[in-house]
C-alpha cells in the first residue's frame, strides 16, 4: 500500500511538472504572439494600431513631400542655369530654331534625359563642353532626385485609388492603410501604368494636332522619346510643341523608368511570397531540428524556431543573428541570459562612463 501510494505520488508529481512546463510554454507562445516590431520615432507616443498606422502613413507622405519640394528647387536651378547658358550661346548652336528661351529650355530637357534628337546641336568648342557638363549633371539629377518626386505623386494617387475602391464598403482608415501596405507595389505599378497611358495618348494627340504628324509618326515619335532612343527623324519643331515637350518629355521618360522599376519590384515580391509559402508548407525533419537548435541544448524553443524559419525565408541571415546576439551580450551585464531593467540601467551607465 505504501509502495502504491509512493508511485501515485510520483506520477502525480510528474503530471504537475508536465502541466507547469506546458503552462510556461503556452505563456511563452503568448508573449511571442503579442510581440510587435519596434515602434518608429514618429509613432512611439501612440498607443493604438489605428493611430500608429495613420501616423506612419502621414510620416511617409510628409517625407516624400519634403523630398519633392527639394527636387523642384534643384530642377528649377538646373533649368534656370542651363537656360541662361544656352540662351547666351544660342548663336553657337545650329539646327531648327523657334524662340531663344524656349529652345534653350527644350535643349536642356533633351540633353538631361539623354534623348538627343539632333534637331538642335552645339556648334562650337564652348557649347560642346557645356553640353557635356549638363548631360552628366542632368543624368545625376534624374537618378538621385526626380524619382523621389514621382514616388510622392504615386503615393498620393495610390491613396486616392484605394480610398475610392473602398468608398462604399464599411471599412475604416486602418483597414484601408493595411490594404495599401499589403499591395503597395501592385498599386504603384497600376498607377504609373495609367499615368504612362495618359502620357502616350496625350503626346500622340498633341503631335498629330500641333506638329501635324500622321498618327503612325506621332506614336513613333512618342515611343522614341519616352524610351530615350531619339532617332531625330521626327521631333518637336514648333514653338508650342517645344514648350509642351519641356513638361511632357520629363513626365514620360521618368514614368516609363518608374514603371519598369515597380514591375521588377513586383516580380521580386511575388518570388519572395512563393519562397515564404514553400518554407511554411515544407515538413520539418530531424535535420531541420538540429539546425534550428541554436543553443545546442537538444530542444528547439519558439525563438529558435522563429529565427530558423526567418533565415529560410531569406528575411534575415546568420550575420544578422550574430550582430543582434553581440548587442544582447553587451546589454546582458549579469550574463544571466535574460534582460532586465537593471541590465539596461547598468549598460547605459557603462556607456556614459566609457
Amino acid at each position: 500500500m505504501a509502495c502504491g501510494g509512493a508511485n501515485q505520488h510520483s506520477i502525480s508529481g510528474q503530471l504537475n511538472l508536465s502541466s507547469q512546463t506546458n503552462q510556461k510554454a503556452a505563456s511563452k507562445r503568448r508573449r511571442y504572439r503579442r510581440c510587435k516590431s519596434a515602434p518608429t520615432v514618429e509613432s512611439i507616443s501612440l498607443h493604438s494600431n489605428h493611430s500608429t498606422s495613420i501616423q506612419h502613413s502621414e510620416s511617409t507622405v510628409q517625407k516624400l513631400h519634403t523630398s519633392s519640394i527639394k527636387v523642384i528647387i534643384i530642377l528649377a536651378i538646373y533649368l534656370g542655369v542651363g537656360t541662361v547658358c544656352f540662351y547666351l550661346t544660342r548663336h553657337q548652336m545650329k539646327g531648327k530654331k523657334t524662340n531663344g528661351v524656349v529652345d534653350a529650355v527644350y535643349f536642356c530637357i533633351v540633353t538631361m534625359t539623354t534623348i538627343g534628337y539632333g534637331d538642335i546641336v552645339p556648334d562650337s568648342v564652348a557649347t560642346k563642353l557645356l553640353a557635356c557638363a549638363f548631360v552628366f549633371t542632368g543624368m545625376a539629377l534624374i537618378a538621385l532626385s526626380l524619382s523621389k518626386a514621382t514616388d510622392y505623386l504615386v503615393e498620393k494617387q495610390e491613396t486616392l485609388l484605394v480610398t475610392a475602391l473602398y468608398m462604399y464598403k464599411d471599412v475604416g482608415m486602418a483597414e484601408i492603410l493595411k490594404e495599401m501596405e499589403t499591395n503597395r507595389v501592385r498599386y504603384k505599378c497600376f498607377m504609373v501604368f495609367l499615368l504612362l497611358l495618359v502620357v502616350i495618348i496625350g503626346g500622340a494627340v498633341f503631335l498629330s494636332k500641333v506638329e501635324e504628324l500622321s498618327f503612325i509618326d506621332s506614336f513613333y515619335c512618342v515611343c522614341c522619346t519616352i524610351t530615350t532612343l531619339g532617332y531625330g527623324d521626327v521631333s518637336f519643331t514648333t514653338k508650342a510643341g517645344r514648350a509642351f515637350a519641356v513638361f511632357w518629355i520629363l513626365t514620360g521618360t521618368i514614368s516609363l523608368a518608374q514603371f519598369f522599376l515597380y514591375l521588377a519590384e513586383l516580380n521580386t515580391e511575388r518570388r519572395q511570397k512563393k519562397l515564404v509559402k514553400w518554407v511554411l508548407d515544407r515538413k520539418m525533419t530531424n535535420t531541420d531540428l538540429e539546425v534550428a537548435d541554436l543553443d545546442e541544448d537538444g530542444v528547439v524553443d519558439v525563438s529558435d524556431f522563429i529565427i530558423y524559419k526567418l533565415k529560410e525565408m531569406g528575411k534575415i541571415s546568420e550575420e544578422d543573428v550574430s550582430i543582434v546576439m553581440k548587442e544582447f551580450e553587451k546589454l546582458d551585464i549579469d550574463q544571466s541570459g535574460t534582460l532586465s531593467g537593471v541590465d539596461i540601467t547598468l549598460a547605459q551607465s557603462f556607456q556614459a562612463i566609457g
